[in-house]
């Protein structure tokens, strides 16, 4: 408790988080605190309550129906997150766009740009419907007015760290906006059925600036993945209320537009086998969802000219390099330690589990060796710290895909049952890393 407002707080040292007090006033959209119980509602068992699925929407989109569970739930909240630059508006918009060619009135608010500037992006995209109203506005509540004029089926908001609420001294983007701004979009959307989709920024680490503190608030949260420079971009799920976070969205920048990716097959392996196979290059498999993404492991390692070796990665962690790096000098008797070791996944996109561990270390061992592995070597597996290779989950599915691009040589962990031979594909079962290293 502080007698005036301060830029900083005292206690915490948080910059602009302190709040004005004011007695609360009676809410009109909620029963007095003293009126009489009996007239709220009653507990319930859970055999009482009555489940139904909401009736959702396809968006006309199938990646991003696929991420939402199967379309936008009405009365949800969305919130899309990623880089600058990296797509969100270009899907959004085309997502409006197909939304109101099914009879849906849709609102787009930009609040970045002006009517005009949305009018140019649409006639790229090839955009145009007469049910997509266009509002450039920043007042929250000229915004909700809006919203209770045209009662759209769905609302986007591009995006919400410009919103502003203009009763609150703070400036639009401060916690104090984003978390009242945000709060009466999605009690609005509760109360009049319309799913409204929240565009945020993220920040150079990564995460979401502002919207962090409101990813409790929505029931959706939706994160861009993939390097600009790329033409892929992976649309993931990471929190869904009304549906599974297993799912991946894939699409494909072009000049039209994000494009969809329903075949993800050869995306992210498009230049592997055209030539030599050069040294330090394997092709392993990630379950994304339901999915299987092939992807090209590439590692170089070079002599250090600092004194201090570097390890540099792209696309996976680089903590777990580092293990793998032990692992290799450990029990494959290899010296890395005055190397500089750089390992990266072609193509930009991430990856989190560990199934990849054998492919990097067979890639790492490749490229410190200067040895080409043999064209079409895919690898999958975990390692652990005794350098045994254990176990992956849904094996099969990612040889079925590997033995449908054509791999012919798989190195596998060794298991109990028996694997079936997929195209022709010739499987070494391995239990420890030097019996892969040695089936190279």
């Amino acid at each position: 408790m502080h007698l005036k407002w301060l830029g900083k707080c005292p206690d915490c040292g948080t910059w602009d988080s302190l709040e004005e007090y004011k007695p609360p006033t009676p809410d009109a959209r909620k029963p007095n605190a003293t009126a009489d119980f009996a007239h709220g509602a009653d507990a319930m068992t859970l055999d009482e309550i009555d489940i139904e699925d909401s009736q959702r929407t396809p968006s006309g989109i199938g990646e991003f129906d696929r991420i939402l569970g199967g379309g936008i739930v009405p009365g949800s909240a969305i919130l899309v997150g990623g880089e600058p630059g990296i797509g969100k508006s270009t899907l959004l918009l085309q997502v409006a766009n197909a939304l109101s060619r099914k009879q849906e009135n849709v609102l787009y608010v930009t609040s970045e740009e002006s009517a005009q500037q949305t009018k140019l992006r649409a006639s790229r995209l090839s955009v145009e419907s007469p049910n997509l109203l266009v509002l450039a506005e920043t007042n929250v509540e000229r915004i909700i007015g809006q919203i209770a004029k045209h009662k759209p089926a769905v609302v986007v908001i591009d995006s919400i760290q410009m919103i502003y609420k203009p009763d609150l001294p703070a400036a639009p983007g401060s916690v104090t906006q984003l978390r009242d701004c945000c709060m009466d979009l999605v009690y609005l959307a509760k109360t009049s059925g319309a799913a409204i989709i929240f565009v945020g920024h993220v920040t150079k680490a990564g995460t979401l600036a502002g919207p962090k503190i409101i990813e409790h608030i929505v029931d959706t949260v939706v994160y861009f993945e993939g390097d600009r420079f790329h033409a892929h971009r992976v649309v993931r799920c990471v929190k869904n209320r009304f549906g599974s976070t297993h799912e991946v969205g894939l699409f494909e920048m072009t000049g039209a537009g994000l494009l969809e990716v329903t075949d993800p097959g050869k995306l992210f392996i498009e230049q592997y086998g055209r030539g030599a196979t050069p040294s330090g290059s394997v092709l392993t498999a990630a379950i994304q969802g339901s999915r299987v993404l092939l992807l090209e492991v590439q590692a170089l390692t070079a002599s250090s000219v600092i004194g201090a070796a570097r390890r540099k990665t792209s696309g996976v962690s680089s903590d777990r390099v580092g293990m793998i790096i032990a692992v290799l000098e450990k029990r494959a008797e290899m010296r890395l330690a005055a190397d500089d070791v750089f390992v990266n996944i072609a193509g930009g996109v991430k990856v989190v589990e560990p199934a990849i561990d054998l492919a990097i270390a067979l890639a790492i061992a490749s490229a410190h060796t200067n040895r080409p592995l043999a064209a079409g070597t895919f690898a999958v597996g975990e390692l652990g710290l005794g350098g045994e290779v254990r176990s992956v989950p849904q094996l099969e599915l990612r040889l079925r895909e590997a033995a449908r691009l054509g791999v012919g040589h798989a190195i596998v962990p060794h298991m109990s049952g028996n694997i079936p031979k997929l195209g022709g594909m010739a499987l070494y079962e391995v239990r420890r890393l030097s019996q892969a290293m040695e089936s190279q």
